[in-house]
């Protein structure tokens, strides 16, 4: 990154969270980088979100007009409720919103008062990045890694994502044993950097998503335009998680492992997807299994109804494919074991333990 300090729009999407909203933005305002401004995009609130804003000096913005806000505090207004991958495109795709930088930043989010600066500087040392997260910890255990991101975003060969920090629902404690910069698959929605001319160029989130895994789906397709994902230790977040959906909701279940074929399905080089689709889905009947044995029905028929709505949209995913296959320019390196075997089967709960 050229511009020792670029321009950073950090951007909240916000979906009836005036709760979240009073308590976190305080933290954002002590945020001690000196070039960026707030932008809060309103999702078709129906609670009091705008009629707070207003009252925290948020004007309404408009990209037809220069940015005249001192405080640099902008609210934008949508008129119906996009979910995140469709919410952020409006946001960011047809607003001419002036920045080098976006910051995507989850409501439930409590930022340290240098997160930007430490983020930016590992950016300086790793210009081929052209997105990276910050270190993601638990809000409410808070020298605990966070689900959504924790040390840094991978993939195993069947798409199942895990962290540093985080192997399903094992979260391992902040010793500083992730305090590195260092190369990562993904980078969690929670808190994502990315390079305003990468997203535009990858069109933004895949909309037809609404909502999880689409960041993965992102990245995954950004390294395949030859990009690099990264992970700064050193800025550091807490994230309260499962703000908007609980991780035992059926709907979140939904979205998960349909997103998950979705991503699956369009970014896998070669003739192997077929046959990789066809073992996921039956990994996924396991998770049925273990979803009877713990009395969860609604999470059951969630799959069901995630595998027949892939299967109906499979046509439209494969001509995605082929124009992402068509324009790559190299592949997308995932873990290449089962991370579902190692953790399951072998026990193995620590990342540092992995083969």
């Amino acid at each position: 990154m050229q511009n020792q300090t670029p321009r950073i729009a950090v951007v909240i999407l916000n979906y009836n969270g005036v709760g979240y909203l009073k308590q976190f933005l305080p933290f954002l305002y002590q945020t001690q980088y000196p070039n960026w401004d707030l932008y809060v995009a309103d999702n078709a609130s129906t609670d009091a979100s705008r009629h707070f804003l207003a009252e925290e000096g948020f004007i309404n913005y408009s990209d037809t007009q220069p940015t005249t806000n001192k405080t640099g505090r902008y609210l934008i207004t949508m008129d119906e409720n996009r979910g995140y991958a469709g919410g952020y495109n409006e946001a960011l795709l047809t607003r001419n919103i002036p920045a080098d930088v976006y910051v995507l930043l989850n409501s439930d989010v409590e930022v340290s008062p240098y997160w930007l600066e430490k983020a930016i500087e590992a950016w300086q040392q790793h210009p081929d990045w052209v997105a990276l997260q910050p270190k993601i910890l638990d809000y409410k255990r808070r020298n605990y890694f966070e689900a959504a991101g924790a040390g840094g975003g991978l993939l195993d060969k069947w798409v199942y994502p895990f962290c540093r920090g985080r192997i399903f629902a094992e979260l391992e404690e902040d010793k500083g044993q992730y305090d590195d910069n260092r190369n990562i698959f993904w980078a969690t929605g929670a808190a994502l950097f990315i390079k305003k001319e990468a997203f535009h160029n990858a069109n933004g989130f895949d909309a037809d998503y609404f909502a999880h895994v689409e960041e993965i789906d992102l990245c995954w397709r950004l390294q395949l335009q030859g990009g690099k994902i990264g992970y700064c230790g050193q800025s550091v977040v807490w994230h309260i998680g499962g703000g908007t959906l609980t991780v035992e909701n059926p709907r979140k279940t939904y979205l998960n492992f349909r997103n998950s074929l979705f991503t699956l399905l369009k970014n896998t080089t070669g003739a192997k997807v077929f046959w990789l689709v066809w073992l996921r889905l039956v990994l996924d009947g396991v998770a049925s299994a273990k979803f009877l044995l713990a009395g969860q029905f609604a999470n059951i028929w969630a799959i069901i109804r995630a595998h027949w709505s892939f299967f109906w949209q499979v046509p439209k995913f494969l001509k995605k494919r082929k124009i992402i296959q068509q324009n790559a320019k190299t592949q997308a390196r995932l873990y290449q074991k089962s991370i579902v075997y190692q953790h399951f089967v072998k026990k193995i709960k620590l990342y540092k333990d992995l083969p």
